[in-house]
């Protein structure tokens, strides 16, 4: 199976909505790293402690703690999706309230996506909704 087609097994939708691969496969950064503005290291709240969790936020699968990392980082909750220039913003993905995908928007109105250990994709925000990911949870600007 190609990259392309485990993508649109995973997410029936993008196919129909469009996307395109925008990177080639690269393990080293996930779709959290990659939203916050990061290529360089995975970020997840493992109870372990292995990989990067930004300080002082609850290491927890949760939309809360989610949420926290973004706040950090400057975002608040926002109402839309739609392009708003100077901001930049983020959705969180869920799937039965537990945080599953982020993706950020580019000043193009798309949105970009780091598909877990694979590519790069830039797709409409709902091209990911009811599949893998659940539907976006919340959006995030600064």
């Amino acid at each position: 199976m190609n990259v392309r087609e485990d993508i649109e097994l995973h997410f029936p939708d993008l196919e129909s909505k469009g996307y395109k691969v925008v990177s080639p496969y690269d393990p080293i950064y996930n779709c959290i790293a990659w939203a916050a503005g990061d290529s360089g290291r995975w970020w997840e709240p493992d109870p372990m402690g292995i990989y990067y969790w930004p300080p002082d936020v609850l290491r927890e699968y949760s939309i809360t703690a989610y949420r926290a990392v973004f706040e950090k980082l400057g975002f608040s909750q926002c109402d839309s999706e739609d392009l708003e220039r100077p901001f930049q913003k983020v959705a969180i993905y869920a799937k039965s309230r537990k945080p599953t995908h982020a993706s950020r928007q580019l000043e193009s109105g798309q949105w970009a996506s780091k598909m877990g250990k694979s590519v790069d994709i830039e797709h409409p925000l709902q091209g990911l909704s009811r599949g893998f990911y659940g539907d976006v949870d919340c959006i995030l600007r600064k």
